[in-house]
């Protein structure tokens, strides 16, 4: 079965299982996590806190990012705490733990 996402161009390429995290997007924009699924509101589908960033030529998490942005503004105080949790919600550091292999466009 394949699933197709879309990602911006410029984003780099999806790098080995493993390997450190590089912003590709790939993961993310296959499904959310379980944080991002909060965030989202839906369980598949690209995670609605995926950001791009065209300074850095990568994708981010807006969780952990802009952690505020995602949330209602009355529990804007919760930011911190938000992004720390999502840091440790999609295992910021330690590699790439998505196995899709993405093809080529059209």
């Amino acid at each position: 079965m394949h699933t197709t996402i879309h990602l911006n161009p410029d984003a780099p390429r999806k790098p080995e299982l493993g390997a450190a995290c590089n912003g590709c997007g790939v993961c993310c924009a296959g499904a959310p996590c379980p944080l991002g699924m909060l965030a989202s509101r839906r369980s598949g589908g690209s995670c609605a806190a995926l950001h791009w960033q065209e300074e850095a030529g990568r994708y981010v998490c807006g969780l952990i990012a802009q952690p505020a942005a995602h949330l209602p503004r009355a529990l804007g105080w919760a930011a911190p705490a938000v992004a720390k949790l999502a840091h440790r919600s999609v295992s910021a550091g330690s590699g790439c733990d998505c196995d899709w292999q993405p093809l080529s466009g059209p």
